[in-house]
């Protein structure tokens, strides 16, 4: 073996340095799959388990009613199809701007609404 100023590692040690690393880039790289396939079930949902979302009538506010209940009096189901289901979805947003009304017609929010 040769002597040099540096420290010498032998062959059979650098080879499960590479292992690890190679492991750990592998682990790092279906994380990232993961958090980039899950998409916008990252973001905060709407309402939590058990429980859907409701809307005031003729306003835009928002509440949770346990799955099996009927909504508060003063709120009603969402339209079908157009329930947001995560905070800042489409859905969400446009509801922001939009209710329905007592006669349960989709109507855009009066200015201060």
């Amino acid at each position: 073996m040769r002597t040099t100023g540096r420290v010498h590692r032998p062959a059979a040690l650098s080879g499960v340095n590479r292992a690890t690393r190679s492991v750990r880039c592998l682990v790092l790289a279906c994380a990232t799959a993961a958090v980039v396939l899950t998409g916008c079930s990252m973001a905060d949902a709407v309402c939590g388990g058990g429980e859907y979302p409701v809307m005031t009538r003729g306003g835009t506010g928002s509440t949770c009613v346990p799955d099996g209940e009927e909504p508060p009096e003063g709120y009603t189901r969402y339209p079908e199809g157009k329930v947001p289901e995560h905070v800042g979805d489409t859905w969400d947003t446009y509801w922001q701007t939009h209710t329905v009304d007592e006669d349960g017609r989709t109507v855009e929010v009066p200015d201060g609404g």
